[in-house]
């Protein structure tokens, strides 16, 4: 997909993870991700942040999920698709192994990893990517139709 093939509009945003977890996503395991707030459905790049949690690197799910692979920092490294944000309800069991107990958990779908890392700069919250960035991003999705 060139640049001049991508959607013009405010329809995609990007998420900044820490590794192990955004690998975890793209290995198609981890399919919540936890945020504070809630976030709206669509389209996003999978920004996986210049910061590794070391500490995750020690969970038995995690060290199994993402054994063998490359944790890559600060590039998107795939797109993904917000089906629906929830939280549990108290005293309720967490809807998955990888939902974290007060988190607003992100239901994520359709995760494509891309081929090449793209280097990018993230940041806090959903951020709009640039258009420079979308095209070096779906040029190696070609099949990409959002």
């Amino acid at each position: 997909m060139s640049t001049q093939t991508v959607p013009e509009g405010d329809w995609i945003r990007g998420i900044s993870i820490k590794q192990p977890w955004t690998t975890a996503i793209l290995t198609g395991e981890k399919n919540i991700e936890n945020r504070p707030r809630p976030w709206k459905p669509g389209w996003v790049l999978l920004h996986a942040g210049q910061q590794t949690d070391r500490s995750a690197l020690r969970l038995p799910l995690v060290a199994r999920t993402t054994r063998g692979r490359q944790l890559v920092t600060g590039a998107v490294v795939g797109v993904a698709r917000i089906t629906g944000c929830h939280q549990d309800r108290d005293g309720a069991p967490l809807c998955s192994p990888w939902a974290h107990k007060g988190a607003w958990h992100l239901e994520l779908a359709d995760v494509q990893e891309l081929p090449l890392p793209v280097p990018a700069r993230g940041q806090l919250g959903p951020w709009k990517p640039t258009g420079d960035l979308l095209g070096q991003v779906f040029q190696q999705l070609p099949g990409f139709h959002p």
